[in-house]
């Protein structure tokens, strides 16, 4: 059986955290003294199955030499040996257990979530798309309980969307959702195609942990708001105020616009959470690009230049191209039960990263080239 990983990195962190609840004034801060509460009782567990996997080793070794030694009591070697697969199972269990929590958890698994989609290239039947996908998240969203609130949206003259930006809020909504971001391809016959041919359009899935305050501070000065009348659909719902509001972050020259509210200080706010998330984003994109070369099959990498899913519709098939995943039930997923999908990508997800604590190597299977 091979050998755990390194324990004294998790110890180390366990014995800061004892003298950190030992300190009087620990518990001046309820927060952060839950948050670091947790996280001793997980390492504390960690360091206990590691120490128990040691034992159980001994055992297993004891117990097979003692199976093996010819000079050893008949019925003693045979209660040894009897014992053998039990301790084999405990063993492996508690050492899956033991990686399981070496694997360190992505800090914003529990953030609320902002998405963006955008229609990419296919025109009208992109954007269509684009409002197919912003629905079925929705319908996902709603089957949790979760909560979707508009940021942002530019429909099309078909009445879908070439951009909707939303805020979605519950728990754990980015670690269902992080491994959406990316081109999403759909091939079907669009509504206004006479001639019943296929057409392949693409629309662009960004997902980004909403950032908090404390995550990226923003000067000020850096920032160049302006204002302007937004439009409307006519009549009285006309909007008669300058309340659309445009931000540039002028370091990064990033663009944030925001007029779905009628209030000009609710559109500065919601532009402020999208660039605030935007900036977290580009943080850690920056942060993981030294490592791209070697991560360039990891689930969930953000990069939008490939497909991760084809959407096809005269196959009633849906193929998620990063972990070689059919399902023939498109009806189902557009409808937002895309679980299994979500499953599989964590499951894959774990098991690299399992790989790398171990030292092996990881290779995702890959869709068959009649599923492109």
């Amino acid at each position: 059986m091979e050998v755990l990983p390194d324990i004294s990195p998790f110890q180390r962190r366990l014995d800061e955290l004892d003298a950190q609840m030992a300190d009087p004034s620990f518990y001046a801060n309820s927060r952060r003294a839950a948050d670091v509460t947790r996280e001793h009782q997980k390492l504390q567990k960690l360091v206990e199955d590691f120490r128990l996997h040691e034992r159980l080793l001994r055992e297993l070794s004891e117990a097979t030499a003692l199976a093996k030694d010819g000079t050893a009591d008949r019925e003693m070697r045979e209660l040894a040996a009897d014992e053998l697969p039990q301790l084999v199972r405990r063993a492996e269990a508690l050492r899956q257990s033991v990686l399981s929590a070496m694997i360190p958890p992505d800090p914003t698994d529990s953030r609320n979530t902002v998405m963006e989609i955008r229609a990419g290239s296919g025109g009208d039947e992109a954007s269509l798309f684009a409002a197919e996908l912003f629905r079925l998240y929705s319908r996902y969203a709603d089957a949790r309980g979760w909560k979707i609130q508009p940021m942002s949206s530019s429909q099309s003259e078909r009445g879908g969307f070439k951009e909707v930006i939303f805020l979605i809020t519950g728990t754990d909504v980015y670690k269902q959702f992080k491994f959406e971001s990316g081109v999403h391809r759909v091939k079907r016959v669009p509504v206004t195609e006479a001639n019943g041919r296929i057409h392949t359009s693409t629309v662009t899935v960004a997902v980004l942990p909403e950032a908090e305050e404390v995550d990226v501070v923003i000067d000020p000065q850096e920032l160049e708001i302006t204002v302007a009348r937004a439009s409307g659909p006519g009549g009285q719902g006309v909007n008669t105020t300058d309340s659309a509001v445009q931000i540039l972050h002028k370091p990064t020259g990033l663009i944030v616009t925001c007029a779905d509210e009628r209030s000009q200080i609710k559109n500065k706010a919601k532009a402020m959470t999208v660039l605030r998330s935007r900036l977290l984003q580009r943080r850690q994109d920056e942060e993981h690009a030294k490592y791209a070369a070697v991560r360039r099959n990891q689930i969930g990498s953000g990069d939008r230049s490939e497909r991760i899913r084809t959407y096809h519709f005269l196959q009633n098939r849906v193929t998620e191209h990063r972990i070689g995943l059919t399902l023939y039930s498109l009806p189902q997923i557009m409808e937002g039960r895309i679980d299994e999908i979500i499953e599989a990508l964590q499951k894959a997800d774990y098991e690299q990263k399992f790989a790398a604590l171990t030292g092996q190597s990881y290779t995702p299977p890959r869709a068959n080239a009649d599923e492109d």
